[in-house]
C-alpha cells in the first residue's frame, strides 16, 4: 500500500455495556489467553449487516474484539458520522448480548477498499469480514468491488466475503 494521508475518527460507544474481565479457560497454564482481532467491514446495507451477523455466529469467539470500520468519503460530514455512529452503537449492543465481546469502531476516510486493507495492515486481525453489494459477476468485473479489491490486496490476514442472504435462494425454472 502506497502511503498517503490517513484520516480516520474513532467511534464512542456506548459506555452502559458492563466491563466483563478475560474468561478464564481450564486449558490455560499461567498465562492469559488472549483474544482475537476481527475486523468487520460494515456500511448501511444489508449485505453488511448479514455479514456482521455471520462472523458472530460462525467465527466470534470470548476474549475476540471485533473491530468495526467504515469507510466514508469525507469525515467532515456530521450527518454520515452521526448515522455510523448509531449503527456502529447497535452493532456493538448485538456484539454484547449475542457473543460477549468487545466492539471498537473507528471511521476511515478515503477509497473504501484502500481503507479497509489499510486498517488490517495496522491491526493485523485474524480475519476480515466483508458483506457482498449483491452484484452479479460482470457488474462486479466491469464496475468493481469493493470486496474483491480485498480479496486480492489485503494480504495481511484472511478476507471472508459473506454472501448477501438472497444468495441460494434463487428458484430454479
Amino acid at each position: 500500500m502506497e502511503e498517503e494521508e490517513y484520516n480516520w475518527r474513532e467511534v464512542t460507544l456506548p459506555s452502559l455495556l458492563p466491563v466483563v474481565p478475560e474468561p478464564e479457560l481450564e486449558r490455560e497454564n499461567g498465562e492469559r489467553r488472549r483474544g482475537r482481532d476481527i475486523l468487520i467491514a460494515v456500511d448501511h446495507g444489508p449485505n453488511s449487516k448479514h455479514a456482521f451477523d455471520w462472523a458472530l455466529a460462525h467465527i466470534v469467539r470470548l476474549a475476540d474484539t471485533i473491530h468495526l470500520v467504515h469507510a466514508v468519503s469525507s469525515l467532515q460530514n456530521q450527518i454520515v458520522y452521526e448515522m455510523t455512529q448509531t449503527l456502529m452503537e447497535k452493532l456493538s449492543v448485538e456484539a454484547f448480548e449475542v457473543a460477549m465481546v468487545k466492539t471498537v469502531a473507528r471511521i476511515v476516510e478515503g477509497d473504501a477498499g484502500k481503507a479497509i486493507c489499510r486498517e488490517a495492515e495496522k491491526l493485523k486481525p485474524a480475519a476480515v469480514v466483508m458483506g457482498t453489494r449483491g452484484r452479479s459477476i460482470i457488474q462486479s468485473v466491469l464496475q468493481g468491488s469493493v470486496s474483491e479489491f480485498c480479496f486480492h490486496n489485503c494480504k495481511i490476514a484472511t478476507v471472508i466475503i459473506v454472501p448477501g442472504k438472497e444468495v441460494g435462494n434463487e428458484t430454479v425454472v
